[in-house]
């Protein structure tokens, strides 16, 4: 295939331009390898008059916004998430515009669903409602490109990388499903730490019908045998799950699968839930896991504890299931046990109470839940003194109940 040319001469702003334009874009997009997606959209939004173009993707630590390189878009050093123009448009999943001597500097934020890739930058003279409606779809569209493309090209995973990064942690991200979903009645945001040495830890989930599945699993050690054990207990967890096995079948799924491979001297902690995305009512099997905290009106009420049960791979274990009725904007924390073990400076355990004091301060601030636990696991790796000696990962859903039928009635 040959390369996209874009269109041509002077800038179009007759009626149904911006359809056209995209509805080009989408008869090319299915087959447009990934090298060639920078010149199209640098192309193409030279077509409405705007120029220096920038595909910025967040970083796998989430702390700053990476330039995509490629023919036809601007360059430039990564840009913090906190305190750029770029970093408030994904933040806050708007658009910013930056007036700038020479025109507007507009960044669009770039989401495949609710998930945040990242921000689209560019320059026009001037702009209007029509525009910004055109350049909010054409966004739109980059990220599904972004996202579809992913997956047969490293050129995404290798702007993303800031750092090198180890088998282990190449291993445990190719697992992960996107670390935030939001729907109607639930939220999920989800992060993993240390980001480009992580080992044992992982996280996944499933929303079926109205049951939204979690699991967040800590495999014993360190390296690459860390990560193979989780990626058996992730794996062994997903066909329970298909299966559509209920919580002590799934446990005792994973516990035989573990055992059976690596023999009683292997295990992995974990929390399992199910939550009822319709009533609120939350059950869950801890598995030798740290308690997940509940969240209320951005304080800590109390964990959520009850009967406890051998870690995965210990073989044979009944699975104690609990459960607990959550109140509209409760926030469960799921969280593994390093945040807490890693000793600070002095030597003194980090600890529960600073936990959850950090929580109650953070909390306020955060609107969404991919705010608050990005927040969170930032501000607690600063409190360590930037010391992580153990995977320290974190798993926050927000229950917001109602209904979201109103979604299907038809559009006018």
């Amino acid at each position: 295939m040959g390369e996209w040319t874009g269109i041509e001469g002077a800038v179009d702003r007759s009626e149904g331009f911006g359809e056209r334009l995209l509805g080009q874009l989408l008869d090319r997009a299915h087959e447009m390898p990934p090298q060639l997606i920078a010149p199209l959209v640098a192309e193409e939004i030279r077509a409405i008059g705007g120029r220096d173009v920038s595909i910025l993707l967040q970083d796998y630590a989430q702390l700053a916004l990476v330039p995509l390189r490629g023919r036809g878009l601007t360059h430039g050093e990564p840009l913090p998430l906190e305190g750029s123009p770029a970093g408030r448009a994904f933040l806050t999943e708007r658009i910013v515009e930056d007036p700038q001597t020479d025109g507007v500097r507009m960044f669009l934020p770039l989401l495949d669903g609710s998930d945040e890739i990242g921000v689209m930058s560019l320059t026009l003279d001037e702009v209007d409602d029509d525009e910004r409606r055109l350049l909010r779809r054409l966004a739109g569209l980059v990220a599904d490109m972004l996202v579809t493309k992913n997956r047969y090209t490293d050129q995404f995973f290798r702007t993303r990388r800031r750092e090198p990064m180890s088998v282990p942690a190449e291993i445990q991200w190719s697992l992960l499903p996107p670390l935030t979903m939001m729907t109607p009645q639930v939220a999920i945001a989800g992060i993993l730490e240390p980001a480009y040495d992580v080992a044992g830890d992982s996280l996944d989930y499933a929303l079926n019908d109205d049951v939204l599945h979690l699991a967040m699993i800590d495999a014993m050690g360190h390296g690459l045998n860390a990560a193979v054990l989780a990626t058996v207990a992730v794996g062994a967890y997903r066909h329970a799950r298909r299966a559509d096995a209920g919580l002590a079948e799934l446990y005792s799924f994973m516990d035989t699968a573990i055992d059976q491979q690596f023999g009683p001297d292997h295990f992995v902690t974990a929390q399992m839930m199910r939550l009822n995305i319709g009533t609120g009512h939350l059950e869950w099997v801890n598995a030798g896991h740290p308690a997940p905290m509940l969240i209320r009106d951005h304080k800590v009420i109390g964990v959520l504890e009850g009967p406890g049960t051998l870690p995965v791979g210990f073989g044979g274990s009944t699975p104690q299931i609990n459960s607990e009725q959550l109140r509209r904007g409760d926030r469960v924390l799921a969280y593994t046990d390093g945040l807490i073990e890693e000793h600070t400076t002095g030597g003194e355990q980090f600890g529960e109470e600073r936990l959850i004091a950090t929580i109650e301060r953070v909390g306020p601030a955060s609107a969404t839940v991919q705010q608050m636990v990005r927040k969170l696991s930032h501000t607690l790796m600063r409190e360590r003194g930037g010391v992580t000696s153990d995977d320290a990962s974190l798993f926050l859903i927000e229950w917001r109940g109602g209904s979201a039928d109103h979604l299907t009635r038809p559009l006018l």
